[in-house]
C-alpha cells in the first residue's frame, strides 16, 4: 500500500529536522558585553598581564557553566564576579569582555582572553601581552 498524503508530509519533516537541526547548534548570536549599556563608566585604568586560549577548549564548559566559545568576547580571571565587564587595552586598542571563566591558572597572568577578543586588540600573534583592565562601573 503506497504511503498516503499525511504519511509523506510526515516523514519529508522529520528528513529537514533530521538534516538541519544539527546545523543549528552551528550558529551563535552573541551579544556584545555594553549591548544593553550605551554609556558604559568604568573604574580607573589597572596594569594586568593578559594571555589567550581558545582553540584547545572551544566547546568545553566553562566555570560559569556555560559553552567556550572562543569566537565570543569572553575572558577568564581569579576573582572577579561572573558577567563583570572589564575594558580590555593593549596599545589604544580597547575590547569589552564578560568574565565567564577562571583563570589564567600561570603565574603573573592576570586576565585570559577569548581567541576573539586577543584578536580584536591586536595581540594574537603576541600571545601574553602587558594591558590595561578598567571594570565597567555602572551603565548611564
Amino acid at each position: 500500500m503506497p504511503p498516503t498524503p499525511h504519511t509523506r508530509h510526515l516523514l519529508l519533516t522529520f528528513t529537514l529536522l533530521a538534516t538541519f537541526a544539527p546545523l543549528a547548534a552551528c550558529t551563535h548570536a552573541t551579544q556584545h558585553p555594553n549591548a544593553n549599556c550605551p554609556n558604559p563608566v568604568y573604574s580607573k585604568p589597572q596594569p594586568a598581564v593578559a594571555s589567550w586560549y581558545g582553540p584547545g577548549l572551544q566547546g568545553n564548559t566553562t566555570a560559569n557553566g556555560e559553552r567556550f566559545n572562543m569566537h565570543d568576547l569572553t575572558a577568564a580571571h581569579k576573582k572577579l564576579p561572573f558577567h563583570t565587564v572589564v575594558r580590555v587595552t593593549y596599545q589604544n586598542r580597547s575590547v569589552d569582555v564578560r568574565i565567564n571563566d577562571r583563570g589564567p591558572f600561570v603565574k603573573g597572568r592576570d586576565i585570559d582572553l577569548s581567541k576573539a577578543a586577543a584578536e580584536k586588540i591586536g595581540m594574537l600573534r603576541k600571545g601574553v601581552a602587558n594591558v590595561t583592565i578598567q571594570i565597567r562601573q555602572k551603565c548611564r
